[in-house]
């Protein structure tokens, strides 16, 4: 299922339920922690199902809602509400460790599978971008303490800057969000470092 420019289905919050729960694993966060990530990943995109539109904040009061009748206790349904509530770039920003492993992982899932449009002809920017992305790898470097994204562009089909141009705001929250982990964001295009 698809919706605006890119799938949010159960290819995406696996990855991202995945890459979160990996963050804080290799991190050094105890094992409740890790799941709860797990499961705020697999949970962050469901305001969806109301509207794209402010789908973070309507997302946090659907999963705290469902968590409590599956007797979570408070304090960790507050804490996955609270991550989903912010891992929207224009209404969030890292509030505890959870949510900063849900925007790390969410924002580094850029490929060309989550492309709904099958048309290139009528490709938009955020298709074209989307697209170009053969290979999107998040390496979280413990040792350094520090995340890279290690992202392969095709440029035949779309100029390195257009991922900025679009990008830019999902990348500044990316690195603040490792900040939060007290960890370094680092961004390589096409074996480049850019940050």
């Amino acid at each position: 299922m698809g919706f605006g420019y890119t799938e949010h289905s159960h290819r995406h919050i696996s990855i991202v339920s995945q890459r979160a729960g990996e963050i804080l694993e290799k991190l050094g966060y105890e094992e409740r922690k890790v799941e709860l990530a797990k499961i705020a990943g697999y949970l962050h995109d469901i305001g969806n199902c109301v509207n794209r539109t402010d789908h973070a904040h309507s997302g946090a009061i659907i999963a705290y809602n469902i968590l409590k009748e599956m007797g979570m206790p408070v304090e960790e349904r507050t804490e996955i509400m609270m991550a989903i509530g912010n891992h929207d770039e224009n209404t969030g920003t890292a509030v505890n460790e959870i949510s900063a492993a849900i925007i790390l992982a969410d924002k580094s899932d850029v490929h060309r599978d989550r492309v709904t449009n099958r048309n290139l002809s009528t490709f938009d920017i955020h298709d074209r971008v989307n697209y170009a992305v053969t290979n999107a790898d998040l390496k979280i470097d413990s040792k350094n303490r520090k995340v890279i994204l290690d992202l392969t562009i095709d440029t035949k089909l779309c100029p390195v800057l257009d991922y900025f141009e679009i990008f830019m705001d999902r990348t500044m929250m990316s690195k603040y969000a490792a900040k939060y982990l007290k960890i370094w964001f680092e961004l390589v295009i096409n074996d480049t470092k850019l940050l």
